[in-house]
C-alpha cells in the first residue's frame, strides 16, 4: 500500500514538473515574440527617419549587379539621390505582416535605402527588392529598357502606397500635363484633351529621318504641329468623312522632377531595332520659355515662371540593343558634385565626363544618354 502511494506521488510530481516546463516554454515563447515585435517596431521607427542617400556624409553607395540588374540599379540610384522622392518614401505605411512586406515594392525600396545608409560596405545587394519585383513580372537576367522599367517601377510604387496624400505628392513630383489638339482642315471642328505622362518621349530624328542635333531641337519638334494627310486622315463628324487634320501638342504643366526620354532605339523595316548614337548635346540649364513658342504652351504666367530647370541625372546606355549596359550620372543635391554610379562602382566625375554621353555617330557601341532627369531651379 505504501509503495503504491509513493509511486502515485512520484507520478504526480513528474506531471507537475512537465506542466511547469510547458508553462516556462510558453512564457519564453511569448517573451521572444514580444522581443521580436519590439525589434520590428524599432526597425519600422528607424525606417521612418530615413533620408535620401544624397544626405549621407560617408559618401555614395553602389549596388551589386544581381543578374543583369544594371538598368534597375541605375534607376534606383536616381530615385534614392532625389531627396524629394525619399522624403515621400520614408512616410509610407509599413505593411503589417512578413508576406506583405516581402511583396511591397515601396517598403523593399525603403529597406534597401536603409541598408545603403547604415552599412559600411562600398556596395550592397538589391536582391530582396529584385525578388519582390519579380513577383510583378519584372524579371532578372533580362535586358530591360530603362524608360519602360522606370514606368513599371513608378507605377508599382504609386499603386502600393496606401496614403492618398503620398500618392498625390508622388504624382505632383513626376507628372507632366499636355493638351492634345486636333483641328479639321476642312471645317471649324476642333477637339482638345488634357493627358498626363511620366516622361517626355522625344524623337531624335525628324519625319525625313534627319538627325535632330540638340535637345532644344528635339523639344521644338515634339511640340511642332503635324499635318495628318493621306492614310493618316481622321474622320470628321461635322464633315461626315475623313479629312486632313492638324495635330498639335501644347504644354500645360511641368513637374518638380522632369524625365526626358531620348528615343534612341528605332524599328527598321526588317523589324530590327537599331540604336541611334549620333551626337545630341543637352544643356545643364534648361528654360522652356526660351525653347517653346507661345503657341506651344497652354499655361499661365505663374506656371511658366517655374519652367527653369537644372540637370540632375543622366541614365546612359552603352553597347547594342541586344547586349547593352546602363549606368547613371547623378549630381548630388547637397554637394552639387557629379557622381557616376556603375553598379557596385561609384566615383566622382566632372561635367566633361557627363558630356561624353552626348553620343558619337562612329561609336555605335559607345555610351549615349537615354534618360535625362531635370530638377526645377525654383519650385513653386
Amino acid at each position: 500500500m505504501l509503495m503504491g502511494q509513493r509511486s502515485g506521488c512520484q507520478e504526480k510530481s513528474k506531471k507537475l514538473e512537465l506542466a511547469l516546463s510547458e508553462t516556462m516554454k510558453a512564457e519564453a515563447k511569448v517573451q521572444n515574440n514580444e522581443e521580436e515585435a519590439e525589434e520590428l517596431k524599432a526597425k519600422d521607427q528607424r525606417l521612418a527617419s530615413v533620408f535620401g542617400v544624397a544626405d549621407l556624409k560617408n559618401g555614395a553607395i553602389g549596388l551589386y549587379n544581381v543578374g543583369q540588374s544594371c538598368c534597375l540599379n541605375s534607376l534606383l540610384q536616381v530615385f534614392f539621390m532625389n531627396i524629394h522622392f525619399t522624403g515621400i518614401l520614408r512616410r509610407i505605411t509599413v505593411p503589417p505582416c512578413a508576406m506583405q512586406k516581402r511583396r511591397n515594392v515601396p517598403y523593399q525600396m525603403l529597406l534597401l535605402l536603409e541598408k545603403m545608409q547604415c552599412g559600411k560596405q562600398k556596395a550592397v545587394s538589391p536582391i530582396d527588392l529584385a525578388c519582390c519585383l519579380s513577383e510583378y513580372r519584372v524579371k532578372l537576367f533580362v535586358q530591360h529598357d530603362a524608360a519602360q522599367l522606370f514606368l513599371n517601377l513608378w507605377n508599382l510604387v504609386k499603386k502600393q502606397m496606401k496614403k492618398p496624400e503620398l500618392v498625390e505628392e508622388l504624382s505632383n513630383l513626376y507628372t507632366i500635363c499636355v493638351q492634345e489638339h486636333l483641328a479639321c482642315q476642312k471645317c471649324s471642328l476642333e477637339t482638345k484633351r488634357n493627358s498626363n505622362m511620366l516622361t517626355l518621349p522625344l524623337p531624335v530624328l525628324d519625319s525625313n529621318s534627319h538627325a535632330l542635333r540638340t535637345l532644344e531641337k528635339c523639344l521644338q519638334y515634339f511640340f511642332h504641329p503635324e499635318e495628318l494627310t493621306d492614310h493618316n486622315m481622321c474622320f470628321c463628324e461635322q464633315c461626315g468623312r475623313k479629312t486632313p487634320f492638324l495635330q498639335s501638342m501644347k504644354l500645360v504643366h511641368l513637374p518638380q522632377t522632369l524625365t526626358i526620354h531620348l528615343k534612341r532605339f528605332c524599328f527598321e523595316e526588317s523589324a530590327y531595332i537599331h540604336k541611334l548614337s549620333h551626337c545630341l548635346p543637352f544643356p545643364q540649364d534648361l528654360d522652356f520659355n526660351a525653347v517653346l513658342t507661345e503657341n506651344q504652351c497652354q499655361a499661365d504666367d505663374s506656371e511658366k515662371a517655374a519652367w527653369q530647370y537644372e540637370l540632375f541625372a543622366v541614365i546612359a546606355h552603352s553597347g547594342s540593343t541586344s547586349c547593352g549596359h546602363y549606368c547613371a550620372y547623378i549630381r548630388s543635391l547637397t554637394e552639387c558634385k557629379w557622381y557616376c554610379f556603375n553598379d557596385s562602382e561609384v566615383c566622382q566625375v566632372s561635367w566633361d565626363d557627363v558630356k561624353c554621353t552626348y553620343g558619337h555617330s562612329n561609336l555605335h557601341w559607345g555610351e549615349t544618354a537615354y534618360l535625362l532627369i531635370y530638377m526645377k531651379k525654383h519650385p513653386q
